[in-house]
Parts: structure tokens; sequence; C-alpha cells
């Protein structure tokens, strides 16, 4: 996409309300913007379709209540709005963005109570997430910056303020001309990309990190269970960095992400084989089922 997102046109849900794009817009004092109270969902529609559409809307309420911010609208509702937002722009193939925060209020400290939680819905047509990585293999760096403990942050919520560390990982991994990082936890193990989850093979089986202290994506778990269909012994463990250099091949799975190969971690090279190809395709074909 060129130019601006803010610039597009087309319409944006805000509140029950479709809104002309370029005037989908909030107060200075929004708390969100202070103080991070927020959470959303992406998702792809596929031929009109968007796929594991109900579970994001739970996940979605269910990341407001991890912030003791209870979102006013019911899963029907949700997806109500999503769907109004994607035939008010002509869309089926789309990625579709579901945001609730909490508004500018009566509060404007770090306590937000009274402030109201509000819910927009928007969708545009986007393409490959990293690009031609499908075919060739994404180069990731390995981040400085690590997932924080479970005491820590709440990290079951899909919530804008746990990706402040992605982000920073992934503009200095592109600094490097790679399409994204490899996150650590805080103990050391690996974890995630800074959007997508993650997986390895060795020797026919799957190798991938036990989501204790990330977000277990919903992609992670559809893919997860493709493997088991096939009869894939998959190991949902923690992995330990020096282990990469075992692994065989390796792939990433996310909303955005899809399920892309991965070419290089670092100083580590993987191939793009012949099972992530065909869980790559075999996903390709579940979503436009």
């Amino acid at each position: 996409m060129a130019g601006s997102y803010a610039e597009l046109d087309g319409q944006i849900w805000m509140d029950g309300t479709l809104v002309p794009w370029q005037q989908a817009n909030v107060h200075l004092l929004t708390h969100a913007m202070h103080y991070a109270s927020s959470v959303f969902e992406g998702e792809r529609a596929y031929g009109g379709t968007i796929f594991e559409g109900r579970k994001h809307s739970e996940r979605l309420i269910a990341s407001g209540r991890h912030l003791d911010m209870e979102i006013p609208w019911t899963v029907d509702e949700i997806e109500a709005a999503k769907y109004e937002t994607l035939e008010a722009n002509g869309l089926t193939d789309a990625y579709v963005r579901a945001l609730a925060w909490r508004g500018a209020g009566e509060d404007m400290g770090v306590s937000s109570a009274r402030n109201p939680v509000r819910l927009a819905v928007a969708a545009w047509a986007w393409g490959d997430y990293y690009g031609d990585a499908k075919t060739r293999g994404a180069k990731l760096d390995i981040a400085k910056w690590k997932r924080p403990s479970p005491e820590t942050a709440p990290y079951q919520a899909k919530a804008a303020g746990l990706y402040m560390i992605a982000t920073m990982s992934k503009h200095a991994a592109e600094a490097k001309g790679c399409s994204d990082a490899l996150m650590f936890d805080y103990r050391g193990y690996v974890a995630e990309a800074t959007g997508a989850n993650v997986f390895f093979v060795k020797d026919g089986e799957v190798h991938t990190p036990d989501p204790d202290c990330f977000l277990n994506g919903i992609t992670r778990q559809t893919v997860l269970g493709m493997l088991r269909d096939r009869q894939i012994k998959v190991h949902e463990r923690h992995i330990m960095p020096e282990e990469l250099e075992g692994f065989e091949q390796c792939w990433l799975t996310g909303t955005a992400a899809e399920v892309t190969p991965v070419g290089r971690i670092g100083d580590y090279s993987f191939e793009v084989g012949a099972m992530a190809r065909d869980v790559a395709s075999a996903y390709e074909a579940l979503v436009r089922a």
C-alpha cells in the first residue's frame, strides 16, 4: 500500500455507526493514547468469510477483561460489525482490525474506570505480510528485548502495550535487512517473533515453544490441529537458543503471517522444506474452504 493509512477511502465502523474513513478520529486525551488501555484483533477474510472470526471476537472480549476493561458489545454484535464493515467497503479478501479502547472521559490519570470503552472495526486489502518469504523463506534477526514474565503483564491478552518491545525489535531487524525478529522470553527460552508464533522441524517431528508467557495464537492452534490430524508428532516445550542449530526447518504462524517459512534466524539457516511447504499449502486451502 502506498501512502498513509489515515488517507484511505472507505468506511470504518465506530461504536455502532459507519464513519467515513478519514473522519474516524478520537480526541487527544483518549486514555488509550496515554496509557495503552486498548486491545485488538487481527483477522483475515477469505472469499467474504472471516477465518475463525468468532474465536477472535471471543478473545477480544477476554483481552478486555484481562485489562479490567469490559467491552460493552457481545460476540454476535462484534461479528455483525465486522461483516458490516467488509460489505461497506466492498471487500471479500481483506485484513480486519477490531479495536477496543478506553476513550476520553472523566479520568485522565492512570485510573480510567469512569471513561467509556469504545469499539471500532476497520478492513482493508492486504497481501502477504512478509512479501516473497513464502517461497524464499523469511530472514529473522534475534531481538535484544524479551517477552516479560507473566507476573509483569497479562500475556493472555492481545493488548496494545505488549507490542511496544515488538515494534522496537522489528525496527532493529528491518534496519539489518531482516523481515522480523525472534524474541526470547524472560528466562532465555525461544518465545516467538514480534507478531507471530514459531515452529521448528527436526527428524520429521515438530517443536514449538510452550506459550506460557506469550499469546497462544489462533493460527498457531489451527496449525497444531492440522499437524496432529496428519499424525505428525508435536512437542510443545521450552526451547533453548542453542537448539536452533539442530533444527532443519522453521515457519511462522499468525493471522497476518499466515504460514510463512523461515530461511534464516541470526546465524542459523533453515531449509524451506517439504513439511513447511505442505503446512503452508494446507493452511491456504483450509482458510478458503
